[in-house]
């Protein structure tokens, strides 16, 4: 491309400010303020959200808010996109279970985001019933369909697992780009009771009810850690989710005994995020499906070793057997044994800990923009 300066347009479904904001949308704004920084003007569209301004600039990136949930942003996405005179070189489609179909509306280049395909979570929904299934079975039967109409295009994505399934669904252009990872130094000890963390959104999807099993369970252990009694275990759960399926999970914490020993600490900043992961002993991620899952990074890289299910990203990001354990999805008691075998044991735990710390000092934002930069400037300089 030489020196010329590419304008990117990016449509995504929540951006910076958003209150449902997710480790996707996260990373889609770190690369794009790389982007920024060589040199090009970057255009995010996403939705508008109560209390949110309609266009600002963040970071360098041109943010454009309008139309509300999945539909409505979509459809707005559609018609600026139409009135638009200006067009830019390259248009990022990301994925976040419907995509913007771009492929009918857009001539100019194109490159699909994705960090995971749904397949099972699409039942997983807060929905009521028998609305949770209908939705469930109309997403799932629909997904590899809508791939169809991607097939030719080039698809960036964060792990080998995801272009795994991108590639048995036809889709033969993905380029793996890993997510890199803030570097927020703590300087605060463990806690001097043993901790377990989660951290994510408080979904289904994420596992949170198997963590909190997971936590009754460890709760009923008592194992000596480091020459004391192992009875004082504390549950510590960082992340927002919808008010009512949150009362939902206090009433369970309640009905499993432990809801004395489990803080919900709701949506916090980022340095305190990184602060609770250094004070913490574990991480516990019983996600059932992840594009790559950054938490188990960041948790990694203040030296917190993660259990978790052997799931699609999950296994990409975590060292099974070094930085972390990875148990059969579902089996929450063998998330609660290792968890308890691992602490028990202080030279296999500080080992753990060392190996965590390495495996999160090779991941960064600017290398994984640079990477995601050449991949642009090398799709806009084909013809």
């Amino acid at each position: 491309m030489g020196s010329k300066k590419l304008k990117i347009v990016i449509f995504s479904w929540r951006g910076p400010g958003h209150p449902n904001l997710g480790g996707a949308e996260i990373v889609t704004h770190e690369h794009a303020k790389v982007w920024v920084k060589a040199g090009h003007k970057v255009t995010l569209f996403t939705s508008f959200f109560p209390g949110a301004r309609e266009r600002e600039i963040i970071d360098g990136v041109e943010i454009i808010r309008r139309g509300k949930g999945l539909i409505g942003v979509h459809l707005e996405a559609w018609k600026w996109y139409r009135n638009l005179e200006d067009k830019p070189d390259i248009v990022f489609d990301h994925f976040h279970g419907i995509p913007f179909f771009t492929p009918l509306y857009v001539r100019e280049k194109k490159v699909a985001f994705i960090h995971e395909v749904a397949k099972e979570v699409w039942f997983l929904s807060h929905l009521p019933f028998p609305k949770n299934l209908i939705y469930g079975a109309v997403g799932y039967l629909l997904e590899p369909w809508v791939f169809r109409l991607y097939k030719n295009l080039p698809f960036v994505t964060v792990s080998e697992s995801t272009k795994k399934d991108l590639e048995n669904w036809g889709i033969k252009k993905t380029y793996v780009v890993p997510n890199g990872v803030f570097k927020i130094k703590v300087d605060v000890p463990k806690e001097k009771s043993k901790t377990a963390i989660y951290l994510g959104a408080l979904a289904r999807d994420k596992g949170i009810e198997d963590a909190i099993k997971t936590f009754a369970l460890i709760n009923k252990q008592s194992l000596p850690l480091r020459g004391k009694s192992d009875k004082n275990w504390k549950f510590w759960v960082v992340g927002r989710g919808d008010l009512r399926y949150v009362k939902k999970l206090k009433i369970q914490t309640s009905k499993l005994k432990i809801r004395e020993k489990i803080k919900f600490w709701g949506y916090v900043s980022e340095k305190k995020k990184f602060e609770l992961l250094a004070r913490a002993w574990v991480m516990i991620n019983p996600s059932v499906r992840e594009g790559w899952g950054l938490v188990n990074i960041e948790a990694n890289s203040v030296g917190t070793p993660v259990v978790g299910y052997d799931v699609p990203g999950t296994k990409d990001s975590v060292k099974d057997g070094e930085t972390g354990i990875l148990v059969k999805k579902g089996d929450f008691g063998s998330l609660a044994n290792n968890v308890l075998e691992l602490c028990k044991n202080r030279d296999l735990y500080e080992t753990f800990e060392k190996n965590a710390v390495n495996w999160g000092k090779k991941f960064g934002w600017k290398k994984s923009g640079r990477e995601s930069l050449k991949l642009i400037e090398t799709i806009c300089r084909k013809k």
